[in-house]
């Protein structure tokens, strides 16, 4: 199976380990679900890079899970059309589902992309375990295999703004590219070099996508 970051892996078990923090196994079995992270996938010995997530914002736990332990991969992309009438009615007033509702209903430009929500609302969209607080944030995946210009980018970040304006929470956009994940507003800022994270690690890079059409 070829996950990719921010999938989010249902599994039948995971592995024990010495760190593993006291909260790892309640998450688990409260949504038996991991997102993959950005790591060298360990192929060779069936392992996949993951994070579990539990109740607090603090608890983030980075472990492997095997291959052979999946039995679902969700990408953000999957999630995209996922209705919230199948969450409880009281979970659609939340300003990360309400910036989400706007996006899929005003948002001309996004739609141009394959996207998908991540973080707690993908996260609660996915799993149906009540994720998202009050203070959440929408956080968002943009798959941009190709060159975006700035003024692109400057028109797909005023659309999510809009949408942040309308729900009174932020809206965070990671531009997926063939050199790894970099901030929207980042790149729209016109900086000179962006962060890319990549599954070698975070690295400043002056082209996004130098690394399929070979320009620096």
């Amino acid at each position: 199976m070829d996950a990719q970051p921010h999938d989010l892996l249902r599994l039948r078990d995971i592995q024990h380990a010495d760190d593993e923090p006291e909260w790892v196994r309640d998450a688990w079995m409260r949504a038996p679900f991991a997102v993959v992270r950005r790591a060298r996938t360990l192929a060779a010995e069936g392992l996949v890079p993951v994070g579990l997530r539990g109740i607090t914002r603090a608890q983030r736990y980075g472990t492997w899970a095997k291959t052979s332990d999946i039995e679902q991969c969700i990408a953000p992309e999957d999630l995209c059309d996922v209705e919230l009438f199948t969450l409880p009615a009281s979970r659609h007033t939340l300003p990360a589902f309400v910036a989400l509702t706007a996006l899929r209903s005003d948002a001309c430009y996004l739609h141009t992309f394959v996207w998908g929500p991540t973080g707690s609302a993908g996260f609660e969209l996915a799993t149906h375990a009540l994720t998202v607080t009050p203070t959440s944030d929408l956080d968002l995946l943009i798959r941009v295999p190709e060159p975006l210009s700035h003024a692109n980018a400057l028109l797909l970040l005023g659309e999510l703004q809009r949408a942040a304006q309308h729900s009174g929470t932020r809206v965070d956009a990671q531009l997926e590219t063939p050199s790894g994940g970099i901030a929207l507003a980042e790149y729209a800022a016109g900086k000179p070099r962006v962060l890319a994270r990549s599954a070698h690690g975070p690295h400043l890079i002056d082209n996004p996508w130098s690394a399929a059409y070979g320009v620096a």
